[in-house]
């Protein structure tokens, strides 16, 4: 396991405004994908994400893996870092994001959410594969996953597991994507590679104790 510094990047001309600012929740959008999951999306949730990205990327101790896949040892392709529900965010706003999506929630969810992880999609070869958040609670039971997207848009594509119609949500630029009900069994997500050119994004996943 390596950590990694890698150097930030210009962001878009959409969201160079310095000031981050979290939006209403109010306007969330919910779409119901079917058995029993939804998807809630909030474009711009965080204003001036262009900042964040910078921070994020400049101070985040980001860690490139290797993972056993088949008879080999392979790269992960992205970097990654994670805080748990003790750890200090590496920015104020993830902090007030988080206290935000568990009051909003809290009705539906019922406890708060409470570990951050982050992903670093450097560019188009960097992605993940299809896959649900069933290691923990989210194999047996309802419960969510909130994305929040700072950088260049990329895709999130979701499933049925077992194949199906896909869904397509780009997201980046403090775009916000609230993955619920029984999406982490019955839905798979993958965010896929793309031969565009590409700048970076970091995804911040906000999830509740034991959903991993």
């Amino acid at each position: 396991m390596t950590t990694h510094h890698p150097r930030a990047l210009q962001g878009s001309l959409f969201d160079q405004d310095d000031e981050l600012r979290l939006g209403p929740l109010d306007a969330v959008r919910r779409t119901v994908l079917g058995r029993g999951a939804w998807i809630d999306v909030l474009p711009g949730w965080l204003s001036g994400s262009g900042a964040l990205f910078e921070h994020l990327a400049a101070h985040v101790p980001w860690r490139a893996e290797r993972r056993q896949m088949y008879d080999h040892v392979v790269d992960v392709p992205r970097l990654l870092s994670y805080y748990g529900a003790d750890d200090p965010l590496p920015h104020p706003v993830l902090a007030e994001a988080r206290a935000a999506l568990s009051a909003h929630y809290a009705g539906e969810l019922g406890e708060p959410f409470a570990t951050a992880g982050l992903c670093y999609y450097r560019d188009g070869r960097d992605s993940v594969a299809w896959h649900g958040d069933r290691i923990g609670r989210g194999a047996r039971e309802d419960t969510m996953v909130a994305i929040l997207s700072v950088g260049a848009p990329r895709d999130l594509l979701l499933r049925p597991a077992g194949g199906g119609d896909t869904v397509r949500r780009p997201l980046g630029h403090g775009d916000l994507i609230v993955m619920g009900g029984s999406c982490q069994r019955t839905w798979e997500h993958a965010v896929p590679k793309s031969t565009r050119a590409t700048g970076p994004r970091i995804s911040i996943q906000f999830r509740p104790h034991g959903v991993n």
